[in-house]
């Protein structure tokens, strides 16, 4: 009875949450002009949601530590780019090779873009699975990390500057109608793969991160299950890499660099490894932190911070430190004390639920009662 109790109490919560989120959303929407950068924040943050939980579901959920996530999106980002540019433009955008007549006229909607980025993804990780997962440990971090800048150096050679269009990269790829769309597709993507951890083969990624050998003695199959959860994440990751380049409006080289790889990293690690939900709050998290501290990289005199100083020796020196840089210098000593208190992520390998949630602020109020008791 009070299972069944908690059941409906969470997903009435559920549904009011949903019904906030789309009101704010909406809210953003209806003013595109005054809130373009929440809505930026927004857009971006789901997008590396994406990568992020993609990326855990290899690294925390099937414990093969692979680092090739922004290769696969450089993959998915490309091929959105190329498939869906306005056939008008593009031989203004590919000036300098010029476009291959083969897929000069083909133009797909962005839907079907985003299927196919996935299914490449997805044959390109399954032909890349069969040699370099038979790596372990810091092997395999190394073989897929050389994979993510072997696909960017590909990409940027005037050998594929007919298809790829080299080093500029293509550009004017179609922007998402609205913030809905972006979210919407952002979170049908983390469900799906919540869903897929959450079946046997979740079960089984997460039996050999725990006990390979014991794994294997119960007959679930080492390789097989491993190339099933690298396809699986690369697909994903050429759905994020989709997704980017629809945000971005272009697609470059320069954009999918090992500094990618390791921010998305970051975000799995701070969220919590083997947490979908800790892998959300760590995207939205650090994207969030980049921007906001964004003001500490401007160089300030003190006549704008105390303006009754102005034009008095004091008022003309300008603040130390505060220049372009120092914002990420912040943002890594803050990094610094979170791991110091949570050093295995904000929510640890479990996922953030409305009983623990309830819970937490039940034990916080009892504690609270405690300290009034004894004062």
């Amino acid at each position: 009875m009070e299972k069944d109790k908690n059941k409906k109490r969470n997903l009435i919560l559920t549904l009011v949450l949903i019904a906030l989120i789309g009101i704010y959303l909406g809210a953003l929407q209806a003013d595109t002009t005054a809130h373009s950068y929440a809505i930026t924040i927004i857009e971006r943050s789901s997008i590396y949601a994406v990568a992020a939980v993609s990326m855990n579901l290899i690294i925390g959920f099937t414990g093969q530590f692979s680092l090739g996530t922004a290769g696969f999106m450089c993959i998915g980002a490309y091929v959105t780019g190329i498939l869906t540019i306005p056939i008008k433009m593009r031989d203004q955008i590919y000036y300098l090779y010029g476009m291959s007549p083969i897929i000069h006229d083909i133009k797909l909607p962005m839907i079907v873009a985003l299927f196919i980025s996935a299914i490449i993804c997805a044959l390109i990780a399954a032909l890349v699975g069969w040699p370099i997962l038979r790596l372990k440990s810091d092997y395999l971090a190394i073989g897929t990390l050389g994979f993510s800048e072997i696909v960017r150096a590909v990409f940027g050679w005037e050998g594929f500057g007919t298809i790829t269009n080299a080093s500029y990269g293509v550009s004017n790829i179609p922007p998402f109608a609205n913030i809905f769309e972006c979210v919407i597709i952002c979170a049908v993507c983390i469900i799906i793969m919540n869903l897929l951890i959450n079946s046997s083969y979740g079960r089984a990624f997460m039996a050999i991160r725990d006990d390979d050998v014991a794994a294997e003695a119960m007959g679930i199959n080492l390789f097989r299950t491993k190339q099933l959860s690298f396809v699986v994440s690369s697909a994903f990751a050429g759905v994020a890499g989709w997704l980017l380049a629809i945000f971005m409006r272009s697609a470059v080289t320069s954009t999918f660099t090992v500094a990618l790889t390791y921010n998305i990293l970051l975000m799995v690690v701070l969220g919590g490894i083997g947490s979908v939900s800790g892998s959300i709050i760590g995207a939205f998290l650090v994207t969030g932190s980049q921007e906001w501290l964004r003001f500490l990289d401007k160089e300030y005199m003190f006549s704008d911070i105390f303006k009754n100083l102005s034009g008095t020796a004091f008022g003309a020196m300008k603040v130390p430190l505060l220049r372009n840089g120092f914002r990420m210098v912040i943002f890594s000593i803050l990094l610094m004390i979170v791991v110091l208190f949570w050093n295995h992520g904000i929510t640890g390998s479990k996922e953030v639920s409305w009983n623990r949630t309830i819970n937490f602020f039940k034990r916080l109020k009892g504690s609270k009662k405690k300290t009034e008791v004894a004062a």
